[in-house]
């Protein structure tokens, strides 16, 4: 199945992975992001005239009194890598399918709900998550169609900054899939199952349909997900190996913001299979989400490093890892992720197969943070750091006892993360 997103491919050679060049920084033609200072901050949008070298105009308005900041408005891509090895229709149900909630190395999903159920709100009810993405089939409208499995009083009021509009309809799938993770509805006879399935999503479109979004588009997302009641942030995609904080102020100060409104932002660590985490995973104020396989081994394409927090269910195939006894790379790839979103167009929803990433993998740290939130063993409100540290202690250790570059402090774990105190 085809995958309208540009994105980073894992390159095999028999069982040897090699991970994909290093891609260059990619920015709109003609537009560079202005923070401004003083008593009132802003961010503006300077549009130069054709053929203007965007660089050298970055430099020029950096010098004006006033200005904080002044770079070229670079691209961030979501980060999903297409394998396509078809889907597993097994009996028994979305247990069958969804190993990545239910499986050995699955998150704990049961024992989640039956924690969130136990504090009175089932799947993390009263939780509102911003899924920052291509969008989300949330509402029947014009020739666009809701998931049949994200019904009822499901969604906070989002809005699009790649439209301008306050219509964050998906036309990709990409942000539907991820929205499904965290909240397809339980035990209704559709689809699969969500896993905060009573948390709200907030859909806020910051990547058009081809899964690139822009730095500015991202940080006013940001914003209006902490400013709007947002408590936990998802951030599926990535930017280039070679961006670096200095590239994405108008980003890195979108999210202390976010922290300063207690909301906690969970980002994909990336898919190069780098041994650097990409941003905005790798901001300080993001909790950062590396992708495990079936077998519980790190998946070959996910990034790690020293600012990996947590691992979590990306499927795909395991990292040559010779002292880890949970990597086999010689064995076949192991399933992908599972959720309902669109199959054909934007008006046909099914089960397809084909997502795997990093994508895939923070939202199940984002629904989580959810339960955990719900289940108010951390308080009514806890700040980021609060979750964060409960994500951490809670996780199943992976690889090398204790917390280690591939796979943070472990793969994350549900059901202890909402577990009485």
């Amino acid at each position: 199945m085809s995958r309208r997103l540009p994105l980073l491919l894992v390159l095999l050679a028999g069982a040897l992975f090699a991970p994909p060049p290093a891609r260059a920084a990619e920015h709109v033609p003609g537009e560079v992001v202005v923070r401004h200072g003083g008593a009132a901050p802003r961010t503006e949008l300077v549009r130069l005239a054709p053929g203007a070298d965007v660089a050298a105009a970055a430099a020029r308005l950096a010098r004006r009194p006033g200005v904080l900041s002044a770079t070229p408005n670079f691209i961030a891509r979501a980060s999903f890598l297409p394998d396509d090895p078809g889907l597993a229709g097994a009996p028994g149900g979305w247990a069958a399918i969804q190993w990545n909630f239910a499986g050995p190395f699955g998150v704990n999903a049961p024992a989640a709900w039956d924690n969130a159920l136990r504090a009175g709100r089932p799947g993390g009810r009263g939780v509102v998550v911003a899924v920052l993405d291509t969008g989300v089939a949330y509402a029947n409208r014009g020739r666009f169609r809701r998931s049949p499995d994200l019904t009822g009083d499901r969604f906070r009021r989002g809005y699009d900054f790649v439209g301008n509009d306050a219509f964050p309809h998906d036309v990709n799938g990409h942000g539907t899939h991820v929205a499904s993770t965290i909240a397809e509805n339980l035990g209704n006879g559709v689809g699969v199952t969500g896993l905060a399935y009573g948390a709200k999503i907030m859909p806020i479109r910051v990547l058009d349909r081809a899964g690139e979004g822009t730095s500015l588009a991202i940080a006013r997302g940001i914003r209006f997900a902490a400013r709007n009641g947002a408590h936990i942030i998802n951030l599926s995609f990535e930017f280039g190996s070679d961006i670096k904080a200095g590239n994405i102020p108008d980003i890195l100060a979108a999210l202390r913001y976010a922290r300063a409104k207690r909301v906690l932002v969970v980002g994909a660590s990336g898919n190069a299979g780098s041994t650097a985490i990409a941003y905005p995973a790798r901001a300080r104020d993001v909790l950062s989400v590396g992708a495990t396989t079936e077998r519980g081994c790190l998946a070959e394409y996910s990034n790690s490093g020293l600012d990996l927090d947590l691992v979590a269910p990306g499927g795909g195939h395991d990292a040559p890892l010779d002292d880890d006894p949970n990597c086999d790379p010689l064995q076949d790839t192991g399933r992908d992720i599972v959720q309902m979103t669109f199959t054909s167009d934007v008006r046909t929803f099914g089960l397809p197969a084909g997502y795997v990433g990093t994508s895939m993998a923070a939202p199940h740290v984002s629904a989580a943070a959810a339960l955990a939130i719900a289940s108010g063993t951390l308080g009514a409100r806890p700040r980021p750091a609060a979750v964060r540290a409960r994500l951490r202690a809670t996780a199943r250790d992976l690889g090398a006892p204790g917390p280690d570059n591939r796979y943070g402090a472990g793969l994350v774990d549900a059901a202890a993360a909402a577990a009485p105190a």
